[in-house]
Protein backbone atom coordinates (compact mmCIF):
# COMPACT_ATOMS: atom_id res chain seq x y z
CA UNK A 1 0.00 0.00 0.00
CA UNK A 2 1.43 3.12 -0.62
CA UNK A 3 1.81 5.74 1.66
CA UNK A 4 3.37 8.85 2.31
CA UNK A 5 6.97 9.23 3.54
CA UNK A 6 10.18 12.20 4.49
CA UNK A 7 13.05 11.63 2.46
CA UNK A 8 15.80 13.36 3.75
CA UNK A 9 18.36 14.45 0.69
CA UNK A 10 21.67 15.45 0.25
CA UNK A 11 23.07 18.43 0.17
CA UNK A 12 21.11 20.61 -2.20
CA UNK A 13 20.22 17.47 -4.10
CA UNK A 14 16.94 17.58 -3.56
CA UNK A 15 15.54 18.02 -7.48
CA UNK A 16 18.24 15.15 -8.23
CA UNK A 17 16.76 12.81 -5.55
CA UNK A 18 12.98 13.98 -7.10
CA UNK A 19 14.07 13.34 -10.45
CA UNK A 20 15.86 9.74 -9.66
CA UNK A 21 12.56 8.47 -7.28
CA UNK A 22 10.40 9.90 -10.52
CA UNK A 23 12.54 7.26 -12.63
CA UNK A 24 11.51 4.39 -10.22
CA UNK A 25 8.26 5.37 -10.12
CA UNK A 26 7.59 7.01 -7.07
CA UNK A 27 5.57 10.03 -6.62
CA UNK A 28 7.95 12.29 -4.92
CA UNK A 29 6.62 16.29 -3.95
CA UNK A 30 9.35 18.77 -3.15
CA UNK A 31 8.07 22.29 -2.56
CA UNK A 32 8.95 25.17 -3.11
CA UNK A 33 8.61 28.65 -2.17
CA UNK A 34 9.34 32.13 -3.36
CA UNK A 35 10.61 34.93 -0.80
CA UNK A 36 12.08 38.33 -1.27
CA UNK A 37 15.79 38.66 -0.85
CA UNK A 38 18.50 41.30 -0.53
CA UNK A 39 21.08 40.25 -3.21
CA UNK A 40 23.88 42.60 -3.67
CA UNK A 41 22.15 45.52 -2.93
CA UNK A 42 19.00 44.56 -4.82
CA UNK A 43 15.53 42.83 -3.85
CA UNK A 44 15.17 40.02 -5.57
CA UNK A 45 12.66 37.00 -5.98
CA UNK A 46 14.02 33.80 -5.33
CA UNK A 47 13.10 30.43 -5.54
CA UNK A 48 14.26 28.29 -2.24
CA UNK A 49 12.57 25.33 -0.70
CA UNK A 50 10.11 25.11 1.89
CA UNK A 51 11.68 22.30 3.80
CA UNK A 52 15.29 22.22 2.96
CA UNK A 53 17.22 19.03 2.95
CA UNK A 54 14.00 16.59 2.70
CA UNK A 55 11.22 16.00 0.49
CA UNK A 56 7.92 13.66 0.23
CA UNK A 57 7.85 10.55 -1.46
CA UNK A 58 4.37 8.37 -1.94
CA UNK A 59 5.58 4.37 -2.38
CA UNK A 60 4.60 0.78 -0.79
CA UNK A 61 7.57 0.50 2.04
CA UNK A 62 7.87 -3.79 1.02
CA UNK A 63 8.16 -3.35 -2.41
CA UNK A 64 10.29 0.02 -3.08
CA UNK A 65 12.07 1.13 0.04
CA UNK A 66 15.34 -0.29 -1.03
CA UNK A 67 15.10 1.86 -4.46
CA UNK A 68 14.07 4.61 -2.22
CA UNK A 69 16.54 4.29 0.28
CA UNK A 70 19.61 3.98 -2.14
CA UNK A 71 18.26 6.37 -5.08
CA UNK A 72 20.82 9.37 -5.79
CA UNK A 73 20.47 12.39 -3.82
CA UNK A 74 19.26 10.53 -1.12
CA UNK A 75 20.51 10.07 2.35
CA UNK A 76 17.56 8.07 3.82
CA UNK A 77 13.98 8.13 4.63
CA UNK A 78 13.18 9.70 7.95
CA UNK A 79 12.43 6.73 10.31
CA UNK A 80 11.96 5.56 13.70
CA UNK A 81 14.59 3.05 14.55
CA UNK A 82 13.71 1.03 11.83
CA UNK A 83 10.52 1.90 10.22
CA UNK A 84 10.08 4.68 8.08
CA UNK A 85 7.86 7.74 9.96
CA UNK A 86 4.52 8.13 7.45
CA UNK A 87 3.76 10.87 6.75
CA UNK A 88 -0.03 12.58 7.15
CA UNK A 89 -1.53 12.77 3.62
CA UNK A 90 -3.39 15.75 5.01
CA UNK A 91 -0.14 17.61 5.10
CA UNK A 92 0.53 16.92 1.50
CA UNK A 93 -2.99 17.57 0.41
CA UNK A 94 -2.65 21.10 2.11
CA UNK A 95 0.40 22.12 0.59
CA UNK A 96 -0.55 21.29 -3.01
CA UNK A 97 -3.81 22.86 -2.44
CA UNK A 98 -1.32 26.03 -1.68
CA UNK A 99 0.10 26.18 -5.06
CA UNK A 100 0.45 29.32 -6.78
CA UNK A 101 2.80 28.89 -10.26
CA UNK A 102 4.37 25.73 -8.96
CA UNK A 103 5.36 27.42 -5.82
CA UNK A 104 3.57 26.92 -2.17
CA UNK A 105 2.23 30.15 -1.46
CA UNK A 106 3.04 31.38 2.33
CA UNK A 107 0.24 34.20 3.15
CA UNK A 108 1.52 35.75 6.71
CA UNK A 109 -1.59 36.36 9.00
CA UNK A 110 -3.03 39.79 8.15
CA UNK A 111 -3.23 42.58 10.73
CA UNK A 112 -6.37 45.05 10.51
CA UNK A 113 -5.51 48.60 11.48
CA UNK A 114 -6.05 49.24 15.66
CA UNK A 115 -6.00 45.42 15.91
CA UNK A 116 -3.58 44.46 19.74
CA UNK A 117 -0.81 42.51 19.31
CA UNK A 118 2.14 41.67 21.27
CA UNK A 119 5.84 42.18 20.27
CA UNK A 120 7.64 38.72 20.46
CA UNK A 121 11.47 39.81 19.74
CA UNK A 122 13.68 42.39 20.19
CA UNK A 123 13.92 45.38 22.42
CA UNK A 124 10.04 45.94 22.72
CA UNK A 125 9.87 42.13 23.76
CA UNK A 126 6.91 41.19 26.18
CA UNK A 127 4.91 45.15 25.53
CA UNK A 128 1.72 45.60 23.61
CA UNK A 129 0.94 47.79 21.01
CA UNK A 130 -1.45 48.37 18.22
CA UNK A 131 -0.88 47.91 14.66
CA UNK A 132 -1.06 50.74 12.65
CA UNK A 133 -0.05 49.69 8.99
CA UNK A 134 2.46 47.20 7.08
CA UNK A 135 5.19 48.80 4.60
CA UNK A 136 5.32 45.36 2.90
CA UNK A 137 8.02 46.10 0.70
CA UNK A 138 10.13 45.62 3.45
CA UNK A 139 8.21 43.08 5.48
CA UNK A 140 7.86 45.58 8.82
CA UNK A 141 5.42 46.72 10.39
CA UNK A 142 4.46 50.13 11.86
CA UNK A 143 2.90 49.80 15.74
CA UNK A 144 1.52 52.32 18.34
CA UNK A 145 3.38 50.95 21.43
CA UNK A 146 1.07 50.97 24.30
CA UNK A 147 3.04 53.73 26.82
CA UNK A 148 1.86 56.94 28.78
CA UNK A 149 1.80 58.33 25.00
CA UNK A 150 1.59 56.17 22.37
CA UNK A 151 4.72 55.94 20.01
CA UNK A 152 5.46 54.83 16.83
CA UNK A 153 7.73 52.21 16.64
CA UNK A 154 8.67 50.16 13.06
CA UNK A 155 9.37 46.51 13.64
CA UNK A 156 9.90 43.16 11.75
CA UNK A 157 6.20 41.68 10.50
CA UNK A 158 7.26 38.11 12.42
CA UNK A 159 8.13 39.59 15.42
CA UNK A 160 4.13 40.36 16.01
CA UNK A 161 1.64 37.80 17.18
CA UNK A 162 -2.42 39.30 17.76
CA UNK A 163 -3.85 39.51 20.69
Amino acid sequence: MKKWYVVNAKSRQEKVAKQRLFQFGVEAFFPECQENRLIRGKHQVVTVPLFPGYLFARFDVMSHYRAVRYSHGVRGVVSYGSDPVEMDESVIIMLKSNLENGHVNIRPPAFKPGQPVRIQSGYFEGLEAVFEREVAAQHRVILLLNTLHQHKVVIGRECIEAL
